[in-house]
């Protein structure tokens, strides 16, 4: 059965691959899978038909069936135990490999939602210039940690994971802030994420749903 995922009918960001529906999208691609995508409005996200889907009235959200998914993490570790491509076929591998996806939500990308949160929803609050360099050290710190583990290796743990899939998905929020390119490392690292063939797919996709240029799908 194809699955169906939701999708802003207009993305805050222009389309540029930052609205989560991104990393959903990259995994089914990853892994070979069709899928369709139902575009909704953000009022059409507070309606109880999408709530039933999803109790905070966000995307996205995934239905296979009479299963109804919601949290990118959830669905991404969905897809990746259902089909091949994701994880690696190692038990322990496949243990380090969904901790990363764990680190990537819960340790990296609360900080930089909170630089994203300072820098543009707080600009104008009379606090904001003494709290922003603190909010930003904290940013950094996460990823001088990343930084140190990484090294110079291309994947977080062996080959290419959905680890690593959720990790470039949270680092490409901070390409505009400038910090990522503070560490080299993680710079490549992100850009060998958005090189593979199914990000790229992905993020047209996406693209294409804010330009109108191409059909959804």
């Amino acid at each position: 059965m194809t699955p169906t995922i939701t999708a802003f009918e207009r993305s805050p960001d222009g389309g540029k691959g930052l609205a989560r529906d991104t990393r959903v999208r990259w995994a089914l691609e990853e892994v070979g899978q069709p899928y369709e995508v139902r575009l909704v409005s953000f009022q059409a996200m507070k309606q109880p038909a999408h709530l039933a889907l999803h109790p905070f009235g966000q995307i996205p959200t995934y239905q296979e069936g009479d299963l109804a998914l919601f949290e990118t993490g959830s669905i991404v570790l969905h897809i990746a135990q259902r089909r091949a491509g994701l994880l690696p076929g190692d038990a322990n591998a496949r243990a380090r490999a969904i901790s990363w996806m764990f680190a990537a939500v819960n340790t990296v990308e609360p900080p930089i939602l909170e630089l994203a949160t300072a820098r543009i929803l707080e600009s104008d609050k009379p606090w904001t210039r003494e709290r922003l360099p603190l909010v930003m050290d904290r940013v950094r710190d996460r990823l001088k940690q990343l930084s140190a583990r990484l090294g110079d290796a291309d994947w977080l743990d062996g080959a290419f994971s959905a680890g690593d899939l959720m990790m470039v998905s949270v680092l490409l929020r901070l390409r505009m802030s400038g910090i990522l390119d503070e560490f080299p490392n993680l710079s490549a690292y992100v850009a060998r994420g958005e090189a593979r063939p199914a990000y790229k797919r992905a993020f047209e996709a996406q693209l294409a749903v804010n330009t109108g240029k191409h059909p959804v799908g």
